[in-house]
């Protein structure tokens, strides 16, 4: 078997272990204390539970690899990086709100090559392995049924290249576009409005029943803008809508997941003209990853 492929159906696992842990917390929620971290986000026993499950999974199958998680920070050293956000969202888990994730990465060598997106609530699982595609599929009873290969690119866009693209331009292709921005609307802080408004004047600002960069990589939004967060925040979602045939920056350009306001597109034309109505135009680059020092902000 391939090893990246292993390592697929090792974070798949992991990350539906993390999965059904978050959900009996979630059926009982009215005896989960809430906490506050040092930046005001919310935490709980279960982000630490369903973190714990993660770890223990992963560190028993690939005990040399490190792992950085939201709730523990870096354990190990090593060239290979698991990236673990045991609830993604969990403003909205505490609410009862479905929408909340578990998202598990892999990074080697400073590159993401595995991602695991799981929707517990909803029954749904997304996942992508660096040159091999982006998947869905459901979860029924555990198991992973009725998995679909997707392609974000399902619409005509103008035909311009990057390069060619002005900011008029920019406007007239983006008209219309169906943009949705995370955290949902009554988290999203006055700075974040102003530094989004350029985009979401030419754009239809779309609610989101699934977190909004998943329906990037369906083709179902033409643009997300995630206003703020931390590596373990995109790490999967980078590369899930990356392989799909989108594309994820930072709002500075960078193409590795890095703390910041990042951007998923459905296409590469896209992308580059949001990107130049943001004011922020700058071509993807590869810079460093994400230490695990970086300080900790809830994305979603």
């Amino acid at each position: 078997m391939d090893p990246v492929e292993d390592d697929l159906l090792l974070a798949r696992h992991a990350a539906l272990t993390g999965a059904a842990v978050g959900l009996r917390y979630f059926a009982d929620l009215g005896r989960l204390d809430r906490e506050h971290k040092s930046d005001g986000s919310v935490v709980t026993e279960a982000d630490r539970a369903v973190e714990a499950a993660i770890r223990d999974v992963l560190a028993g199958a690939r005990p040399d690899d490190a792992i950085l998680g939201e709730e523990v920070g870096q354990t190990g050293r090593a060239d290979r990086r698991w990236i673990v956000d045991p609830i993604d969202g969990t403003a909205q888990f505490v609410a009862g709100d479905d929408r909340w994730l578990v998202l598990v990465a892999l990074e080697q060598a400073g590159e993401i090559v595995v991602g695991v997106a799981v929707v517990p609530a909803q029954g749904r699982i997304w996942w992508a392995r660096r040159g091999g595609g982006t998947y869905e599929a459901e979860i029924s009873a555990g198991r992973v049924t009725g998995e679909r290969r997707l392609d974000s690119r399902t619409a005509p866009i103008d035909r311009l290249s990057g390069s060619e693209l002005r900011r008029t331009d920019s406007v007239d292709l983006l008209s219309g576009s169906r943009l949705g921005v995370v955290p949902p609307d009554e988290q999203v802080y006055p700075a974040e409005r102003e530094m989004i408004a350029p985009l979401a004047a030419v754009s239809t600002v779309t609610p989101w029943r699934t977190h909004a960069a998943l329906l990037v990589a369906r083709g179902e939004l033409d643009l997300a803008v995630q206003t703020r967060g931390q590596v373990w925040d995109f790490a999967a979602t980078s590369l899930i809508v990356a392989e799909a045939g989108g594309r994820y920056s930072g709002f500075d350009g960078r193409s590795r997941p890095a703390p910041g306001p990042s951007l998923f597109a459905r296409t590469g034309e896209l992308h580059d003209a949001a990107l130049r109505v943001l004011g922020t135009d700058h071509r993807p680059t590869a810079d460093r990853p994400a230490s695990d020092t970086d300080t900790d902000t809830d994305g979603a």
